[in-house]
């Protein structure tokens, strides 16, 4: 399998829940400047910013599964269930617990989904196909078309610590982060250091240019 690292982006201020407007701006940049490619998958109820993206998050259970259409509910599952971890979150386990609201191809399908969507009483979480490797600042920064480059952009309904740097199952200690509001990709090889250009030149705009990033290994 390797090793995976989830990335993430957040602004700078703690706790910060950039309005539903500015947060449906950020889905449609994304999409317009081809930083993520569709589909994409809106989901609402019980989730967790530091769920290991590709193996074991509902936001990627549902992107990797086309057949979880509207009003599905999906919980965690846990993918080592031999690595029994009391800790909660970020150091521990996560658990989740959320359902489909919407699935679709187009931007314009995914922001109409949003205003209806439990914005800021309930966490919320747009989960993308992968990254756009159509887009050559992209391509060049992910080194190959991996299909498994999953993106997701949370919305909490309450503050989540986020480690700056850990990994799954390593040392409990670091430096963390609150965020309500965080944009998240995950990638197995990539050709440069630090954040992806791409990503982070449009987070930059909706979360301001000192906006916080850090990466969980495992």
């Amino acid at each position: 399998m390797g090793t995976w690292t989830d990335a993430f982006f957040a602004p700078a201020e703690p706790g910060l829940l950039i309005t539903r407007e500015d947060f449906g701006r950020l889905l449609l940049d994304l999409g317009r400047e081809r930083v993520v490619r569709m589909p994409w998958v809106l989901l609402a109820g019980r989730l967790c910013a530091n769920a290991s993206l590709n193996w074991g998050s509902v936001s990627g259970e549902a992107n990797w599964d086309p057949q979880a259409g509207p009003g599905t509910v999906l919980r965690t599952e846990e993918p080592f269930p031999e690595n029994v971890d009391d800790d909660p979150p970020p150091w521990g386990d996560s658990d989740e617990e959320a359902r489909v609201l919407a699935r679709g191809e187009s931007m314009d399908g995914l922001v109409a989904a949003l205003r209806t969507a439990p914005y800021g009483t309930e966490d919320v979480s747009v989960a993308f196909a992968g990254v756009d490797f159509a887009n050559p600042a992209v391509k060049d920064w992910f080194w190959y078309d991996d299909p498994r480059t999953t993106v997701v952009c949370y919305a909490l309904a309450r503050p989540q610590e986020r480690p700056l740097k850990a990994e799954f199952y390593g040392t409990r200690r670091g430096r963390t982060h609150p965020v309500r509001t965080c944009l998240a990709h995950t990638y197995k090889i990539v050709s440069g250091s630090g954040p992806v250009p791409a990503i982070a030149s449009v987070a930059a705009r909706h979360f301001g240019p000192d906006q916080v990033t850090g990466s969980t290994l495992g």
